[in-house]
This record gives C-alpha cells, structure tokens and sequence, in this order.
C-alpha cells in the first residue's frame, strides 16, 4: 500500500484516502441511507437541522438545510466546500458524533424557512446549555425565533472503533486543534476586514485548545482536570444567543 508506482495498474479513488478516512465515510454514508420513519426516506434525503460533537460528547455546530442532508452534509464533512471549511472554523477530523433532526413534512410548507429557523434555534440553544464552555462554534448565530418543540432526532458515532483511540488521543486532538485555530486565526489575518462572528470563533477556539491542553498537563501532574470553572467564555465573548443586530429583539 506504501510503495509507489509498484505497478502499473491505476488504483480506484476510493482506495486513495486513509483507513480513517475510508471508514468515516463509509460510517457517513450508513448514517445518511438510514431511514426517517416519519416520512419513509433515507435520512440524506431529508432536510432538517444538524447537530456535530466531538469525541467529549460536546456539541460543537449546529446548522440548517433546506437542500437535501446528503448534500449540505457533504460539504461540511467530505471535504466539499463549505464557509466552516473555507474559513477554516471546523475541524472535520473533530466530528466524532452528528445528529439528525428530518423535518421532511416542510420541504412544501409555504413556512418553511420560519420554521426551519426556530427548530434550528432550538436545537442551537439546546447545544449551548449543554456545552462545557456555554458556546459552540456558529460563525453566525441563528436568527432568534420563539423556541418550537425540537424534533425527533437520529445520532449516528462516526468514527470507526478500531481507529477511535488513536483519533481520540488528547496529544492528537490537541495538535489538530492548535492547527484548526492557527488557520481561522490566519484567514482573520490575511482579509482582515471578517465577522464578528469568526472572532468569536476564535476566542471559543482558542478556550478549547487551552481546557484540552490544561487537561493534559493535569493529567501528567496527577492532579484532577480544570472544572467548567476555569474558563468563564461568556465574559470572553459575550452573548451568544443573538447576533449584534439581533440583540435587542433577543431581549425582549
């Protein structure tokens, strides 16, 4: 598999990525043909809302689709173009968990895109009272809508087990995640004129670099992990509910 023009034989695409990137795929792919049992399609099929975590259990994005959850899905975790790629806010190799909340039923509801934004809102501040840090990592917050009941959702682990410890190993996770927060840095850096959103991005990003590395040095000292106590984000970053020009509205 090392050796290189051993044969003259082309090899098929698939067989080019790695291990792990074969097997997230192929995990990917399983989530995405499942079936929504309230409309009777395959889950990638579906638009809804979507939910990543990481190898914690933490909730780290929270996005919409009205397109199919195959497509939008793709972009943010194939490698397909997406803003959180481009602008390099999210770490594929660091979604160790999505979920899947179809909302099927509304692809022809006239509302559609008021009730997508509230399950979506919902889901988003579900993720925020359950996150360590009180944030995740939405460039843009969703548009505050009254909270709706959030939908039956699918959670699929996509990581393969073979490779998960070696993927979950906190000296990887924090190289990748040093890595993640040098290019976002970078990106602020070289166009200068970028969201508050991705500045907050950062800050957030840099606090979990900082827990997982302090996690690690505790570990090696013996001594028990920082608390939650250790890192006050909302002090760091603000609200994280609302958007600036959605904040008086978020208030009422």
């Amino acid at each position: 598999m090392a050796s290189y023009n051993a044969t003259d034989a082309v090899p098929p695409k698939k067989s080019m990525p790695t291990r792990f990137v074969q097997g997230f795929r192929a995990r990917l792919t399983d989530a995405l043909d499942s079936m929504d049992t309230r409309s009777g399609k395959k889950l990638g099929r579906c638009i809804g809302v979507y939910a990543f975590y990481d190898y914690d259990g933490e909730p780290i994005y929270v996005g919409q689709t009205s397109e199919n959850f195959a497509t939008r899905i793709g972009r943010h975790l194939r490698g397909q173009r997406s803003d959180t790629l481009a602008y390099r806010i999210l770490d594929p190799f660091e979604v160790a968990e999505m979920e899947l909340f179809p909302l099927e039923e509304l692809r022809k509801d006239p509302e559609k895109r008021a009730k997508l934004d509230a399950a979506e809102y919902s889901v988003y501040r579900r993720a925020i009272r359950d996150s360590k840090y009180k944030a995740i990592l939405n460039e843009k917050i969703p548009p505050v809508s009254p909270e709706a009941e959030i939908p039956a959702s699918f959670r699929f682990p996509l990581i393969p087990d073979e490779l998960r410890e070696d993927r979950e190993h906190p000296d990887v996770r924090i190289a990748r995640r040093a890595e993640t927060l040098a290019r976002v840095a970078a990106v602020a850096h070289e166009r200068g004129e970028v969201s508050a959103g991705l500045r907050r991005v950062i800050v957030i990003q840099a606090v979990r670099l900082a827990d997982l590395a302090a996690a690690r040095l505790a570990y090696a000292e013996g001594r028990p992990r920082p608390g939650a106590y250790a890192f006050d984000v909302t002090a760091l970053v603000g609200n994280v509910l609302s958007d600036a020009d959605d904040l008086e509205e978020d208030e009422q």
